[in-house]
């Protein structure tokens, strides 16, 4: 907690991360603040201003930009209050960047282009096009090493014209930075120029796992990594996973990989098996329908299991040149399939009406018309529609 004073205070507007209508509310500027601004690649803290939620925090030169859903008077004297949990894990996974970036670049002389910190997981980008696994096991085991050496990470503030900056690791300053260059050291393993959030020991970092690596920009190779309290809490979801999977499949952890593969197989047995049955049920559909000694105008099918090669094979076999097919397949009161096929004039007048009808979309060639239908329920509807234009079709019918 931080105790200081509104300087400003202006109307303006939030864009959600995750998109949206903007959010309206205020942009407060304080005398100080403990609240992290975006930046660095590190995203920025949350908190409170007395009993005002700050839903983000950015940076304006030197000024950090907090907006809150509720005015705040200028001059008034204020309890700023951080939310811990959030600051420590974006400090846990700033060094942890810091330290991956060091020791890759040690061993290896891969270079550290850019850096996310998500929500989930934190993503280092590499100058490397790719990384072998013997890398990533090596490179986990020394950083890790230096975690339960206890090394000391200490904040310097050196003048802007300090010559040692210039052999601090950097990737450059903002264009609009003023005062002095903050630098961030672990003992004898790097110096890096850094606005961002630190543990004070590596100790603090508990652990580090390297998740592997996905293909990245030209060349690059994005390193994926949890430090600290994320690696805890992935192991508490996997372990629940494993749980879940072990009551289900009735075996050990060890035979789950196994037992799911032959599940797969079972799966896609039966997937084969019940297609060649639904293809030999379209065909006797078909036949029946022909059997009959007076053929109908209209025939029209629904059946809750089936897809697109069901409903075609039967309009194969009935043939479409004088008969007007009308087939779904799909729940009765959600989303399915459906297709009308017939002579071409009709299909082509009525497909675009029945698919509309059905709340779906569709297209047709050559006396087909199909597509997805999402008002099953409106099948009758569709076959009234039908039978009236057989009926304008053929009085006599």
């Amino acid at each position: 907690q931080f105790i200081t004073k509104v300087v400003s205070c202006r109307a303006a507007e939030l864009r959600p991360e995750g998109g949206g209508e903007p959010v309206r509310g205020f942009q407060v500027v304080l005398e100080d603040t403990i609240l992290f601004p975006e930046g660095g690649g590190q995203p920025d803290d949350r908190g409170l201003i007395g009993d005002v939620p700050v839903l983000r925090v950015s940076r304006r030169g030197p000024e950090a930009v907090h907006f809150v859903p509720a005015a705040l008077e200028p001059g008034t004297e204020v309890l700023l209050s951080l939310d811990w949990e959030r600051r420590f894990d974006h400090m846990q996974q700033h060094s942890g960047q810091h330290l991956i970036t060091a020791i890759a670049d040690q061993m290896f002389g891969f270079k550290t282009t850019s850096w996310e910190l998500g929500r989930q997981r934190s993503v280092i980008e590499l100058d490397t096009p790719s990384m072998t696994a013997e890398q990533i096991d090596a490179l986990e085991r020394s950083v890790n090493e230096k975690i339960r050496a206890r090394i000391p990470v200490t904040v310097r503030e050196l003048p802007a014209d300090d010559p040692e900056i210039e052999t601090v690791r950097s990737r450059g300053l903002p264009d609009d930075h003023a005062g002095p260059v903050r630098v961030i050291d672990i003992e004898g393993v790097d110096s890096n120029m850094c606005c961002g959030t630190h543990v004070s020991n590596l100790s603090d970092l508990q652990v580090i796992k390297l998740l592997g690596t996905e293909k990245g920009k030209k060349n690059k190779t994005n390193l994926v990594f949890l430090a600290g309290n994320r690696v805890l809490k992935s192991m508490e979801q996997s372990h629940s996973t494993e749980k879940a999977l072990t009551s289900l499949l009735k075996n050990g952890p060890g035979e789950h990989v196994e037992a799911v593969k032959r599940l797969q197989s079972s799966v896609k047995l039966l997937q084969k098996n019940n297609l060649n049955l639904l293809r030999d049920m379209a065909v006797l559909i078909a036949r029946d329908f022909k059997s009959k000694p007076a053929q109908s105008q209209l025939f029209v099918l629904h059946r809750k299991e089936g897809d697109s090669e069901f409903m075609n094979i039967i309009a194969n076999e009935i043939g479409t040149e004088e008969t007007l097919l009308f087939l779904t397949v799909g729940d009765e009161k959600e989303a399915g399939l459906f297709l009308l096929a017939g002579p071409v004039e009709a299909v082509e007048n009525l497909g675009p009406r029945v698919a509309e009808l059905l709340g779906g979309k569709g297209a047709g060639k050559r006396g087909r018309f199909q597509g997805k239908a999402t008002k099953m329920s409106r099948r009758g509807e569709v076959q009234a529609l039908l039978q009236e234009f057989i009926s304008r079709r053929s009085p006599e019918a």
